[in-house]
């Protein structure tokens, strides 16, 4: 923070601060408003021709109001871990802000794909039928998980795509002439924020994992981790992005049928600049002159 001693002479720096893990963020003295970006852990992706993990929710706006001089606890959302269903990723929290942890991929128990910020892809063999088995995103923070894109319930499937802060999770896709949908669908695409001075692309989906030997789908853009195939393990969601867990291969497949564990999220604050004048007139220096204040 930059000062000039006298009479209503401070001023503010433009000052951006990034929360990569919980910490807090004490605001400058003239600060009133801030531009945040809060993006909370994404899903983790489900074993067994299981879905990708939805992406942490993705909030971001100017004009927050804020306090000068005060102390405001900064909770920074985990990824959630894989497993044979999953589990969301954490909440992340800034002032009245929260943004919602992404959901988890559906995994080959039959469950479906969890909500949240951006919701879990549908597991890949699942008793729900064609187009149906993704977890829903929130409004205003992300997108639902992909679907089973056909071939029946219970038939051979890759599973669908976690949604992204861009776009929704792609559904399983036809893999052959036979009819099956086995080829996980692609995680769905993050969004872009330039709140750091430079564009950088976060929130991406998880892809969902390949059925017998079908292939992975890709994350999405922004940190999704890729699905799991015969050729390929599953990868995890980006750290600090939000990003979803890539969901696991078929079951029959030895070592790839694990899922991957969402990414962490983010907070950034922009704290813009604020306060008077930086110019003097001759007036003030007499003034600050003869007062003993100017340095």
């Amino acid at each position: 923070m930059a000062r000039l001693i006298g009479a209503s002479q401070t001023t503010q720096s433009e000052v951006i601060t990034t929360f990569n893990s919980s910490g807090t963020l004490t605001t400058g003295a003239k600060t009133t408003a801030v531009e945040y970006l809060v993006i909370a852990g994404g899903g983790g992706g489900s074993h067994d021709a299981g879905g990708g993990g939805g992406a942490g929710g993705y909030r971001t706006a100017t004009g927050l109001s804020v306090d000068g001089s005060t102390d405001y606890s900064i909770t920074v959302g985990a990824g959630g871990a894989a497993g044979g269903n999953g589990a969301p990723g954490s909440n992340s929290v800034f002032s009245s802000i929260t943004s919602v942890g992404g959901g988890q991929g559906g995994g080959f128990t039959g469950a479906v794909g969890g909500d949240g910020g951006s919701g879990g892809g549908s597991a890949g063999r699942t008793s729900a039928v064609n187009g149906e088995g993704h977890g829903n995103g929130t409004s205003g923070q992300g997108n639902d998980g992909g679907n089973r894109g056909g071939g029946g319930a219970n038939a051979l499937c890759g599973g669908g795509g976690g949604g992204g802060a861009g776009a929704v999770g792609g559904n399983s896709i036809l893999f052959d002439s036979g009819g099956d949908y086995k080829s996980g669908g692609n995680g769905g695409a993050g969004t872009a924020s330039s709140i750091t001075g430079s564009s950088v692309t976060r929130g991406g989906g998880g892809g969902g994992g390949g059925d017998n030997s079908g292939a992975k789908g890709t994350g999405g853009s922004g940190g999704g981790g890729n699905g799991n195939d015969t050729n390929a393990i599953s990868t995890v969601g980006t750290a600090n992005t939000g990003g979803g867990g890539g969901g696991g291969g078929n079951p029959g497949v030895g070592g790839n049928s694990a899922g991957a564990a969402g990414g962490s999220g983010v907070v950034v604050v922009k704290e813009p600049f604020a306060g008077g004048s930086s110019c003097w007139d001759l007036r003030q220096v007499y003034r600050a002159v003869k007062g003993g204040t100017w340095i």
